[in-house]
């Protein structure tokens, strides 16, 4: 068992906790509208100290991104606690770890506005986002949800200690100090936390702990070791697909590829003639095969004979983008978040561009294949699975079993990639829907690659309109117009969770940009939904900010200006000109090396403005990138090296997509079906990159997202500098010869 598992089966008390002889801090200790996670009636705990050291529980999934080593660190820091001597395990699944950042982007004022209107409406998102209780990891929220949640957690703690070695001293608190897991007295006499940890359950917590300044922190601001690092070095990380239970059984799934659409027939001799195949079982996802072992579900499954039913959706993919072109329409219109000025009557002067852009649906092609384990006994179910939504799956648990969600547990593995498709539960069900089906014998799932592509909620197909009119070398009226199945519709839908008003995510890089023009509109119009659509790293701003500056780079050019000027000559907002500014000169933009071109992008996503550079050189072989700049300012740098690496592979997502990335359809199924078919940048096709941070001091944001939406436009724009050819359309493979 989990030591979560162990953890969450002792008793708390209230205030500073004791277990075990040991004890566990929250800060949830105003408005507790849910119950503590961890058993009893204790504030929401985020650090656990008992005899074997101090855990930290972090309320986010780690999926690479190294969120579990700076949520560890914020609590740290505050706690006084020697790096070397923690441990961080996932917390279960509870609404009490809401994340209070998820509605943030809903409320409709740029994250560049920082009037008292705006600030209010963003923080009256936390209302709704402690009713829904929504504990998920995604849209680089973790850091921005956690900064303060998490420091005073560690707060809390260390005074909770202080106050505990005071009466065990009789020094008066304020004598007392911290270091590196102990408190110190005027003596110098070490009481070490573990000591004290059963004495600080009846400490009084302060309401609200002091925090340190920054220019106190000694953990946070530096580069720290992953915690994750040496057992994924080392291959000793459990991820879903290690689990062994007693008498676990292996399977896999096969659904009609036509989605939604049911079987009309199947022979399963073949399939159960397979060495280690012990059943084929009808399920409500799909034919399931049950076998020793995987890799004979696999094969098992290879061998079934079946008749799919027809799409009942658009077939393929001309016909889909078809009536992306003909949501262009008034009724279509989803939002139009921006409108200054008088557009039509400036374009009526004459436009200066008009321009259509395309970008396909894309799958997620995590690298570590979707697999859950479930294990139905004695009325309790537990779940194994890399998971971006824990509480998701336990709705899932309850709504297939019937069970109450206090008798499910989900187990929030590592993972080897999400982009949001783990937040999704498709993979999960059907190892529900089998253990329910087996009770008393845990079952392990794994989706082959080949389902998975045909079975992903994929990034949404989009298209662009855009006009626009220069004024000598400046925009007078910029109009976009963008249509799109919308996500939020999709993915919320599929999760039950009700859905209100405009779609945010349509203009998601669009609305929020701080380009300014005399006449300026962003319209979003919302395409009709064929097949499932869900979020996909950076979610709309990965086909805006395509559509976006590689606009910005074509009236540059038609402008006669040089396309970093122009961009700086149309922002206003301080942060965004010095990222744009610092890439630039990172890049040693102006000088190019004969051959070679370079092309620049910029957008502001989740509230982090990001410039990119590209390089590419013309070669026997095709084109070659050859160098790679990203700037970036996220107000506070927790961790550089975990933002460097997050940024710079945000870029080379972006780039494989933009090169190589799309799913079409053809008879209703997705014609890929694996990395082969839309294949990511190999290493000796990715560039090197160079990183430059930048903290302009303002509201702390996550950077899991940021850095793809300008990759794609920065090697559009560099392919037109070296080429003079424009590509309004990805993948760029279909037009372009890359070595």
């Amino acid at each position: 068992m989990s030591t979560i598992g162990k953890i969450a089966r002792r008793t708390f008390l209230v205030g500073a906790v004791a277990i075990a002889g040991g004890a566990a801090f929250g800060t949830y200790a105003y408005r507790r509208p849910y119950p503590n996670p961890l058993k009893g009636d204790a504030l929401t705990p985020y650090v656990l100290i008992d005899t074997n050291g101090v855990t930290i529980i972090a309320p986010r999934a780690e999926m690479g991104q190294g969120i579990h080593t700076t949520l560890a660190a914020l609590v740290a820091e505050e706690l006084d606690v020697a790096w070397e001597d923690i441990t961080v395990l996932h917390g279960p699944a509870a609404k009490a770890y809401y994340n209070a950042s998820l509605l943030e982007e809903m409320v409709p004022f740029k994250p560049t506005d920082d009037s008292w209107l705006a600030n209010t409406a963003r923080a009256a998102t936390e209302i709704p986002g402690k009713f829904l209780g929504i504990q998920a990891t995604g849209g680089s929220t973790s850091i921005p949800d956690g900064y303060e949640k998490m420091r005073a957690a560690g707060a809390t703690a260390r005074a909770a200690l202080i106050a505990a070695a005071a009466r065990r001293s009789g020094q008066p608190e304020s004598a007392l100090k911290t270091d590196a897991g102990a408190v110190v007295l005027p003596d110098g006499t070490r009481l070490a936390y573990t000591d004290l940890a059963a004495d600080s359950a009846s400490a009084p917590l302060p309401d609200t702990p002091p925090l340190k300044p920054q220019s106190g922190w000694k953990l946070l601001g530096t580069s720290l070791p992953r915690v994750d690092m040496v057992a994924k070095s080392t291959g000793t990380a459990a991820y879903t697909a290690d689990i062994r239970l007693p008498g676990m059984v292996f399977a896999t799934l096969r659904a009609n590829p036509h989605r939604g659409a049911p079987i009309t027939r199947f022979d399963a001799t073949a399939a159960r003639a397979v060495p280690g195949v012990k059943d084929v079982l009808e399920t409500p996802y799909g034919l399931a095969v049950i076998a020793t072992n995987t890799w004979a579900a696999f094969q098992g499954a290879g061998a079934l004979d079946i008749d799919w039913a027809p799409a009942s959706y658009t077939p393929d993919t001309a016909a889909m983008e078809a009536e992306l072109a003909a949501a262009f329409t008034e009724g279509a219109q989803d939002s139009r978040r921006r409108n200054d000025g008088d557009v039509e009557a400036t374009l009526a002067q004459g436009t200066t561009l008009e321009a259509e852009y395309n970008v396909p649906h894309l799958a997620h092609m995590t690298m570590e294949p979707l697999t859950a384990a479930a294990w139905l006994q004695d009325g309790k179910l537990q779940i194994w699975a890399g998971n971006q939504s824990p509480g998701l799956a336990v709705a899932a648990g309850a709504q297939i079993t019937g069970l109450p969600a206090d008798q499910i547990e989900v187990h929030t593995l590592v993972m080897g990639g999400g982009f949001g498709r783990r937040g999704e539960m498709d993979f999960i069900k059907p190892a529900i829907a089998l253990a329910q089906a087996m009770p008393g014998t845990p079952v392990l799932l794994t989706w082959t690659r080949e389902e998975d592509t045909a079975h992903d909620m994929y990034r949404p197909a989009a298209m662009a309109r855009i006009r626009a009119r220069l004024d000598g070398q400046k925009i007078a009226a910029f109009d976009i117009g963008v249509a799109a199945p919308s996500v939020s519709a999709g993915a919320f839908g599929r999760a039950d969770i009700p859905v209100f008003g405009p779609d945010p995510t349509l203009v998601q890089g669009l609305a929020e940009t701080p380009y300014t023009a005399p006449a300026f509109r962003i319209t979003a119009y919302r395409a009709p939904t064929n097949v499932p659509v869900g979020f996909w790293r950076s979610v709309g701003a990965s086909q805006n900010g395509f559509f976006l500056d590689s606009a910005m780079d074509e009236l540059a050019h038609l402008a006669g200006a040089d396309p970093l000027a122009f961009r700086l000559a149309h922002l206003d907002h301080a942060p965004s000109r010095a990222v744009v500014e610092a890439v630039g000169e990172a890049s040693g933009w102006g000088s190019t090396a004969p051959g070679r071109a370079k092309g620049i992008a910029f957008c502001y996503s989740f509230g982090v403005p990001v410039a990119e550079v590209i390089e590419v050189a013309d070669t026997p072989d095709g084109i070659r990138l050859t160098g790679a700049w990203i700037a970036a300012d996220p107000g506070i740098a927790l961790d550089p090296s975990i933002i460097e690496a997050q940024l710079s592979g945000a870029m080379i997502y972006g780039l494989s997509a933009a090169i190589t990335g799309k799913i079409t359809f053809a008879d209703g199924a997705a014609e890929q079906n694996s990395f082969p078919d839309a294949d990511p940048l190999r290493m000796p096709q990715c560039p090197p990159v160079t990183v430059r941070i930048l903290q302009s001091g303002g509201p702390i944001r996550g950077i899991g997202e940021p850095g793809l939406p300008p990759a794609a436009p920065a090697l559009a724009n560099a392919i037109f500098a070296l080429t003079g050819t424009r590509h309004r359309r990805l993948p760029l493979n279909e037009a372009v010869t890359f070595a």
